[in-house]
């Protein structure tokens, strides 16, 4: 199993949800989260005064995955993120160990 976190632009959600959606990924947890990258930030013009925003803002989507899904999970998370702009964001994978689903008692890809 794999723990995938996907960090991007609020305005992509809707289009990474449909692209794991057609991979058969059942469920993801969503936060709104802010932070910066090579970019440090982005300056806004607010009724005439300029402001640096040092962190801006993003979504960061959670998912557990098979093994055998997570490299076809991240490659549709980078096509319906992309925009070929600067802060289009991260994905992370990592190792999952175990899971659980609390209601059944399942464990392993089955809880997924």
């Amino acid at each position: 199993m794999k723990y995938i976190i996907a960090v991007i632009q609020p305005h992509r959600l809707d289009a990474v949800r449909e692209a794991l959606a057609g991979l058969g990924v059942q469920g993801m947890t969503v936060s709104e989260v802010r932070g910066f990258g090579r970019q440090k930030g982005q300056t806004e013009i607010y009724r005439g005064a300029e402001y640096t925003m040092q962190y801006v803002p993003k979504v960061k989507v959670e998912i557990a995955v098979a093994a055998s899904v997570a490299d076809a999970a991240v490659e549709a998370i980078g096509e319906a993120a992309r925009t070929g702009r600067i802060g289009d964001g991260k994905v992370f994978v990592l190792p999952l160990e175990g899971a659980m689903r609390v209601r059944t008692g399942e464990m392993g890809a089955d809880a997924l």
